[in-house]
């Protein structure tokens, strides 16, 4: 009969994961690990495999306990609020992390080397999430005329998400509010209605 384990797993997930995160996949060692969780290599590697396997574990709790509770968080929103709420999170976290480490996903997008194809896979999933997050809102705000309809769904939802990357990458070398909230800024200005001739459009709410 197998022994319970005698540590938390969610809180060894988390601690691991904040050290992937900090230092990279490469750049952190086992020795790092042990320090950072409490176990002892063995213990580790008998639950939960290899570096690697605790790694993509690791990156899979980032994705679901930040990307994904955002994007739920934003969907009980109208459109373009839920666009302007995404990234109004992203700026905060970005302008408020002393330790300048950006987004553990983008992060792991640069280690994804073509090797790794289960990675590459992982990571190029959740960017193909948040576009259709991004597409399905504009969607439904040219539906109810609250989102300019000048481009498809699907071409601003891209553009969305290359702006988001960009971003976070800029957030871990020049973390500067006017950077990075004028980026922000310009790509939800074109959310915008045109306005009529003689009057005024409906506009996302706070856009």
């Amino acid at each position: 009969m197998a022994r319970p384990r005698e540590f938390d797993e969610a809180a060894v997930l988390d601690a691991a994961m904040e050290c992937f995160w900090a230092n990279g996949y490469e750049a952190t060692s086992v020795r790092d690990l042990t320090a950072r969780t409490g176990l002892c290599g063995a213990s580790l590697y008998n639950a939960f495999g290899d570096k690697r396997l605790l790694y993509v574990r690791a990156l899979d709790r980032y994705v679901e306990d930040s990307i994904g509770a955002r994007i739920r968080r934003c969907e009980t929103l109208s459109p373009g609020a839920a666009i302007e709420a995404f990234f109004a999170e992203v700026l905060e976290r970005s302008l408020q992390d002393p330790s300048h480490r950006g987004c553990m996903l983008v992060n792991a997008a640069f280690e994804a080397g073509s090797p790794d194809g289960d990675l590459r896979a992982m990571v190029a999933g959740t960017l193909v999430r948040i576009e259709r997050f991004f597409a399905g809102c504009v969607r439904a705000g040219q539906a109810d005329g609250t989102i300019a309809a000048s481009a498809s769904p699907e071409e601003v939802g891209r553009h969305l998400l290359a702006v988001l990357m960009g971003t976070r990458v800029l957030a871990r070398i020049r973390p500067e509010p006017v950077l990075l909230q004028g980026a922000v800024a310009t790509a939800l200005a074109i959310l915008r209605p045109v306005r009529p001739a003689g009057g005024e459009a409906a506009r996302p709410p706070g856009v």
